[in-house]
């Protein structure tokens, strides 16, 4: 699942006329890039929420691929590609973005429709605002993730200076993220907003919101993990690759410069 709802507060006033996910970045509209790097890695489907401007990302994104526009509906996309763009409409829906959580919960029937049946419950989640080109989605990473029995596996990355604080610890022995007290002297890393998770952190006793989302609950995703880690239920790794928050014009310029 791509996280593209949001407005795109800090990016304005380049976000007033175009979504954070077209922005282009070395060429590319930025989503692009985790489009390519998802479909590198054998992901077949994909889910895409959106709220602000929602209509230009699902036009762009189907232009790109070869497919007409369609909301909340499966697409082949063209053979050398082989993976389905589905759109969760969450500003047509509701009028404006659900939050990380509440945008998941409304995905759910798109991301394990009914016919699928129950599956492993596992998938990728990645914000559309962020900028790794050397990520690797890998079906090995999936394997691992799908055996250990845990809610949600995150990837870390060294705090920038415009997190400096940090969101969550590591346990380098036990793989085991750490929700941390305040006060609590262990370093901290930055989550990277990539992860794969396990549907059933989006259900009791974690997350209240009923999937499908009917109502148009906001819901943020911290904390369901940070309970889910005072479990013992979410591992995580540091990723030194390239990574930057595509969160500001000045950020931008940079990786275009």
């Amino acid at each position: 699942m791509l996280l593209a709802a949001g407005r795109g507060e800090r990016m304005r006033p380049l976000t007033d006329t175009c979504p954070k996910p077209l922005l282009p970045v070395q060429g590319k509209p930025l989503m692009q890039w985790h489009l390519e790097a998802l479909q590198r890695g054998g992901c077949q489907q994909v889910v895409i929420n959106t709220a602000w401007l929602e209509d230009l990302i699902v036009q762009t994104f189907n232009g790109l691929f070869g497919i007409q526009p369609l909301w909340n509906k499966r697409e082949q996309l063209s053979n050398s590609y082989k993976m389905t763009l589905q759109y969760s409409t969450e500003g047509r829906d509701f009028g404006a973005a659900l939050e990380t959580a509440g945008g998941i919960c409304r995905a759910l029937p798109l991301l394990f429709p009914p016919t699928d049946g129950v599956g492993r419950g596992v998938f990728w989640v990645l914000a559309a605002d962020v900028f790794t080109p050397g990520f690797v989605f890998s079906s090995d990473a999936v394997e691992r993730f799908a055996a250990s029995g845990k809610l949600a596996h995150l990837w870390l990355v060294p705090n920038p200076a415009h997190n400096p604080r940090g969101d969550f610890g590591l346990d380098a022995a036990t793989g085991l993220a750490l929700n941390l007290p305040k006060d609590d002297p262990q370093p901290r890393y930055t989550y990277s907003t990539i992860g794969l998770y396990h549907r059933a952190l989006f259900a009791p006793p974690w997350c209240d919101v009923v999937p499908g989302n009917s109502q148009g609950v906001k819901a943020a995703l911290a904390p369901l993990l940070r309970a889910a880690m005072d479990q013992g239920q979410v591992s995580a790794e540091l990723y030194a690759g390239a990574w930057t928050d595509v969160g500001t014009p000045e950020r931008l310029a940079q990786l275009n410069a």
